[in-house]
């Protein structure tokens, strides 16, 4: 596939794929926006420390 425009395996053009967001007529609801993804990521992650800290009894 190197030095191709197009690619091998799906045929389509690098970048050619549906626009992002709303622009993408599939667009419902925002939830698996990557920044949602990334926001309950970190969400995940806070709680995961919060429940360590308070079963090691620090305050």
């Amino acid at each position: 596939m190197e030095r191709k425009k197009r690619c091998r395996m799906h045929g389509g053009a690098h970048g050619s794929g549906a626009p992002p967001g709303k622009r993408n007529g599939a667009y419902r609801h925002g939830m698996r926006t990557h920044e949602m993804i990334e926001l309950r990521r970190e969400i995940r992650e806070l709680t995961r420390i919060s429940r360590e800290t308070i079963a090691a009894g620090v305050e």
